[in-house]
């Protein structure tokens, strides 16, 4: 199976490697310092999961080098979703699936009108990983999940063969039915622990437990929730409860990635996390006040830090 990787940062990079590893024929999209480290010495992913050393890494910056692929993991940044789209257009055969692994609700939809409503699949990725020098990525804890299914719910072929490469690397991988939901269900425990992370510039084990930052973790669930309820999004009876039991047993040095990029003074994601679930809330006339609040004291550093 032919696999392209686009943005070889954490999640990317952790899960192309094990692709990689398990015999899939990947190739990864990269830039700059991280693409020339990677031609010339391979990509390592270290951590808790043990570590593997792909030599030599298929890295690239062009696209059209490659020709037409089985699946494109695509997991650039949510503000280069329609440029990366634009230019992975010669990877894409008529059957082709692009999973985004983004985080936030929007980045498939912003695909399609580019690739095409057959090309794009949905997908969740659930990793704690970031690079942490050109060539190197570093995981936090040892899980590491990926979700991905057709939008209209079906089992497609390309999608039961993906998920036995997936198996096969050896992470835990699942076939939704139910993508929306799935997406959903990411989306409203990120956009709140991105958050709460960023502001207390703390990893997520320092925080879960305090009892004056508990209530503020369990507001912004239910604001989300009750966005994504509004929205028309099917979400389990139980939404809460799941979200907080996976918050409870995340790794304690776990961060967001946001809260790793406000720490290194990088841009924000935050219009597309906590400033979405504000944005719908105005949308729908649901109150979203501590996402709103904890949206305003980030929104000054969404471009990076101020000089």
């Amino acid at each position: 199976m032919r696999i392209a990787v686009v943005g070889a940062g954490g999640v990317g990079g952790g899960f192309g490697a094990a692709l990689a590893k398990a015999g899939a024929d990947v190739v990864f999209i990269a830039r700059g310092a991280h693409l020339a480290a990677m031609k010339r010495e391979g990509l390592k992913v270290q951590g808790g999961r043990g570590e593997t050393h792909l030599v030599p890494t298929q890295a690239t910056d062009d696209p059209e080098s490659i020709g037409k692929v089985d699946i494109v993991l695509f997991c650039v940044k949510l503000w280069d979703v329609e440029n990366a789209g634009q230019h992975i257009k010669p990877l894409i055969g008529p059957d082709t699936a692009v999973i985004p692994l983004q985080n936030g609700i929007d980045a498939a939809e912003r695909l399609i009108p580019i690739l095409g409503s057959s090309a794009v699949m949905g997908g969740v990725a659930q990793i704690s990983a970031s690079i942490v020098e050109p060539g190197v990525i570093q995981q936090v804890g040892t899980f590491m999940r990926m979700v991905f299914g057709e939008f209209g719910g079906k089992r497609s072929q390309r999608a039961e063969d993906f998920l036995a490469l997936c198996l096969q690397a050896g992470f835990d991988a699942t076939l939704s039915e139910q993508i929306l939901t799935e997406l959903w269900m990411k989306f409203i425990l990120l956009a709140c622990n991105a958050s709460v992370t960023a502001l207390a510039r703390q990893p997520i084990g320092k925080l879960r437990d305090d009892p004056d930052l508990r209530p503020i973790f369990m507001a912004a669930y239910r604001e989300a929730i009750d966005v994504g309820r509004a929205s028309g999004v099917t979400l389990p009876a139980d939404a809460l409860e799941k979200i907080v039991d996976f918050t409870s047993h995340a790794p304690s040095a776990m961060k967001a990635s946001m809260a790793l990029d406000l720490d290194r003074g990088n841009r924000l994601e935050l219009p597309w996390l906590g400033g979405k679930v504000v944005e719908l809330g105005l949308k729908l006339g649901i109150p979203t006040p501590t996402h709103h609040m904890m949206y305003a004291m980030l929104k000054p550093y969404i471009m990076g830090t101020p000089t």
